[in-house]
């Protein structure tokens, strides 16, 4: 099999979801063919990208490949450890993309602190990516919020490259931070609507951030509580008005975001203008791995099936719920599962059933009208279901509605039903004491009427015995 009708940035995206570089390679070899120029090519460009990491992670699938066939890998990064870019002074390399690089840096005047320093590297400062890397800068600016990374500062080097500062987030991922600690469901519902409330703020700045995903949430520890941070909108798109005069994001049917978590619009790759509601669908992608630890749709099968058939997946096959998910998971893997979240297999799959299959299921609507209009929308439904209120997302029915508000109100209805049950046995009592005592009123009656009637035969009969005396005497 060759590259066929297939693109350099299909083929590159898709390498990438490889995560050994045997896996790689023999993809290769089966997706090139012959072409070894292309081949070398997306050697290099996967080189360079190896060596990015976690933190604010440069995504490529705005970018088109065409655009590092500079030999990428033999870029020489000018800056280190030691060196200073402006008033910073470089401390670590943090991770390096292909275009671009994160330091810690530290900051000496006018405080002292260290922070997070992003630069494109020198030959790579394209009027594309200069443009990409200016729309997440001004991303990053146009918000303010204690779950987003921040905008501290910006500027150019010597050489005239841009660089953004911002807040030094050291973290894990969101998913890794759940399960390395245990988190029950609960818990992980509370982080996930402190996303969903980041996600609310920038979509209120005008800011789609259109790949929204574990390695893009990272959960710093803020005096020993868990924080969790949105990173990385490299590829945002504004909602009004353009955020650079350059195109940056995409051109038209490029492929964008990360195939497991990308919404059908996204995936339809028809133009079909993108709206906030593309972001809930990845959050609610996001909220199923967190619930059934695994995505919707398998990474690793849908990019073995190919780029039309991994868009048709997305667009038009229905994702089964994250407790039907659960409960077809091998005995060994859903103990896992189940462990990882504080709990037992039964029970776990017990409390995915109802409200949060049903919560999650309205975030992944093919049809984006019948999601969540908002991300506070799906954090509120979570709140309702966290205190046993009912949720939006459940058709309403009056026994479901009676079953939250018994639950809501434990104590409440123990006292009513106390009191209801005290009231049932004073009543039965009272009734079978009037009961009892009519039946003995009954049977006095009875007898006074028994001895009157014995009195009138007996007067009767004496009435009559003198009527004879007196007829004898005669």
């Amino acid at each position: 099999m060759s590259s066929g009708n297939r693109s350099e940035d299909e083929i590159f995206e898709a390498a990438l979801q490889h995560a050994t570089p045997e896996k790689r390679a023999a993809y290769l070899n089966e997706a090139c063919g012959d072409n070894t120029q292309l081949r070398e090519r997306l050697e290099a460009l996967l080189k360079a990208d190896d060596q990015a990491g976690e933190f604010l992670q440069q995504s490529w699938a705005g970018v088109s490949a065409k655009t590092f066939v500079v030999t990428t890998a033999m870029v020489p990064v000018t800056e280190g450890p030691g060196d200073r870019i402006g008033r910073y002074k470089l401390r670590e390399n943090l991770g390096e993309g292909g275009c671009g690089v994160v330091y810690v840096a530290e900051q000496e005047e006018p405080v002292r602190r260290r922070v997070a320093l992003k630069v494109i590297k020198l030959g790579m400062d394209t009027r594309q990516v200069v443009a990409r890397f200016e729309a997440e800068r001004q991303a990053l600016a146009m918000m303010d919020h204690p779950n987003i990374a921040k905008v501290l500062d910006a500027g150019t080097t010597d050489t005239g490259r841009p660089f953004f500062v911002m807040e030094l987030v050291r973290g894990i991922r969101i998913t890794d931070y759940c399960d390395q600690n245990n988190l029950r469901t609960s818990e992980r519902l509370d982080l996930f609507i402190k996303v969903c409330h980041a996600i609310q703020h920038a979509h209120q700045k005008g800011i789609i951030h259109r790949d929204i995903k574990p390695s893009n949430i990272l959960v710093t520890l803020h005096d020993g509580v868990p924080v969790p941070k949105v990173i990385d909108f490299g590829i945002a798109k504004a909602t009004e008005g353009r955020l650079t005069d350059a195109t940056v994001y995409t051109q038209l049917h490029q492929f964008i975001g990360t195939p497991a978590y990308i919404s059908p619009e996204q995936a339809e790759m028809s133009g079909l203008d993108i709206d906030t509601r593309s972001d809930i669908y990845s959050l609610g992608v996001l909220l199923y791995e967190l619930l059934a630890g695994s995505t919707p749709f398998d990474a690793k099968e849908l990019i073995a099936s190919g780029i039309d058939q991994m868009r048709k997946l997305i667009r038009e096959q229905e994702p089964v719920r994250p407790s039907t998910r659960l409960a077809t998971l091998q005995g060994e893997e859903l103990t896992t599962t189940a462990r990882r979240r504080s709990t037992d297999a039964p029970k776990l799959v017990h409390l995915l059933k109802g409200d949060l299959d049903w919560i999650v299921m309205k975030c992944l609507e093919k049809d984006r009208t019948r999601r969540y209009d908002t991300a506070n929308g799906l954090a509120m439904d979570l709140k309702r279901h966290l205190n046993q209120e009912p949720v939006i997302a459940r058709p309403p029915s009056t026994a479901y509605r009676i079953q939250k508000a018994i639950r809501r109100n434990k104590l409440a209805f123990a006292a009513a039903a106390g009191v209801s049950l005290a009231l049932l046995i004073g009543v039965s009592v009272s009734t079978t004491q009037a009961v009892r005592a009519t039946r003995a009123e009954r049977a006095k009656q009875a007898l006074l009427e028994s001895e009157r009637q014995a009195r009138q035969t007996a007067t009767f009969a004496k009435g009559e015995a003198e009527v004879e005396r007196d007829r004898a005497r005669r």
